[in-house]
């Protein structure tokens, strides 16, 4: 029994914070794990993109590309490679138009990752303009 002067937890107060501190504890850093690890693919999707549409401008600006298949790496030591294929469209309605698709890919936690973008470009002396 305490008294009115007494300050502080007894024994079972403190070996019952512990049982639930316990419990808890590993649910809770199991979330903060999962949370850091969505974090990291989310930030590799978003460069990947970014990376993707930098590819794609390089290859517009060039004009007109030529049609087969590419493959490089975003400098020496990038973890991102890209792959980008140009073919003609096959259409008898439109002619002079390519369309490239492009396909950055990455390691994330010892699995093979890529994100993929298609864009159709005219050729400008071919495709007439939209009156």
């Amino acid at each position: 029994m305490r008294t009115s002067n007494e300050h502080g937890f007894t024994l079972v107060e403190i070996l019952v914070t512990l049982a639930i501190l316990s419990a808890v504890l590993p649910a809770l850093l199991q979330v903060f794990s999962s949370t850091a690890r969505n974090q990291a693919l989310s930030d590799n999707q978003t460069t990947a993109l970014y990376l993707i549409k930098f590819r794609m401008e390089d290859i517009e600006v060039n004009g007109y590309p030529e049609v087969g298949e590419e493959s490089g790496e975003f400098g020496e030591n990038s973890r991102y490679q890209w792959h980008s294929i140009v073919e003609d469209v096959q259409s008898e309605e439109v002619q002079g138009v390519r369309r490239i698709q492009m396909t950055v890919s990455w390691q994330h936690l010892g699995k093979e990752r890529s994100m993929s973008l298609h864009t159709f470009v005219a050729d400008r002396q071919k495709t007439p303009a939209a009156p």
